[in-house]
């Protein structure tokens, strides 16, 4: 298999196929009402204590460089703060638990066939098989026991693959020369939107926007439509480009046949995720 096909593989994988699992810890309502029984107010408390707890309780330094894009302050506002609430070891707790019920809620009568299983146990296969250096949050997720039951299995599989992915892309952009906030808005323009429009940005003010902007159209890399020059997108691509190629290597302990299987096998999960999507009416636990 060539490197070109390896990075094709990883992407169809990783970022098509195996991130949509992980994103219930993010966009069902389970996994956060989880984390607010616990004592958390709102949506970013419980986010920030759940995705930093394999990390330990560290200063919020390390999880605004680990996390990368966040406004100057958003993490500072939450951690350490959430330690005061709970441990971490709790907080990986009813993330996990939430998320677990979020994806049997969605995926229905597909959790108890034999291929979710079989998607479990490759996926963990290429998950522990991915490199730790340099991929910080990876390496704390490894650090966690591996869940025997296959729903679990295999959302804590994608979850190490979409963290070791997401390492490896900040790698990249940091290669690139391009911070959290121009990433937000490279990832603005690629989707077809007006960075102001773009949800990850909303921290900024209108002149804190402009301002990023501007140094992107001055390195000649916005123009002043607030879309791509010729060298901006060329420097997306480039940063997607070894994004992939960085995430290749897990699944080099897979075979040719094992890669098709475990890609038929997520498929219809993912189709199940498109057309039900994440979010249901849930009533909050009463304190």
């Amino acid at each position: 298999m060539s490197d070109i096909t390896k990075a094709a593989v990883a992407r169809r994988l990783t970022q098509q196929l195996l991130e949509p699992l992980h994103l219930v810890a993010y966009m069902a309502d389970e996994p956060m009402y989880a984390l607010q029984a616990l004592g958390f107010e709102g949506y970013w408390p419980g986010y920030f204590a759940s995705r930093s707890a394999p990390l330990g309780q560290v200063p919020a330094e390390v999880v605004d460089a680990l996390f990368y894009n966040f406004v100057p302050g958003e993490v500072a506002a939450c951690i350490p703060a959430v330690w005061d609430i709970t441990a971490p070891e709790a907080a990986l707790a009813a993330n996990r638990e939430g998320c677990v019920t979020a994806l049997r809620r969605i995926l229905g009568e597909l959790v108890d066939r034999p291929e979710l299983a079989r998607a479990a146990d490759l996926a963990i296969r290429a998950a522990l098989n991915a490199p730790t250096e340099g991929r910080i949050l990876y390496a704390g997720l490894r650090s966690l026991p591996v869940p025997d039951e296959p729903v679990t299995r295999l959302w804590h599989a994608a979850t190490l693959l979409r963290e070791h992915r997401g390492d490896g892309h900040n790698i990249a952009l940091v290669a690139a020369g391009i911070d959290g906030q121009e990433a937000h808005v490279f990832a603005a323009i690629d989707s077809g939107m007006k960075p102001r429009a773009y949800g990850r940005l909303d921290p900024l003010t209108d002149e804190q926007l402009e301002s990023v902007v501007d140094g992107l159209r001055i390195r000649g890399l916005v123009d002043s439509a607030d879309q791509f020059t010729p060298a901006g997108r060329a420097l997306k691509d480039q940063i997607e480009a070894v994004t992939d190629t960085l995430a290749a290597p897990a699944y080099d302990c897979l075979e040719p046949h094992e890669i098709d299987e475990l890609i038929a096998d997520l498929e219809p999960l993912v189709a199940r995720l498109d057309a039900v999507g994440y979010d249901f009416e849930f009533v909050a636990p009463k304190s």
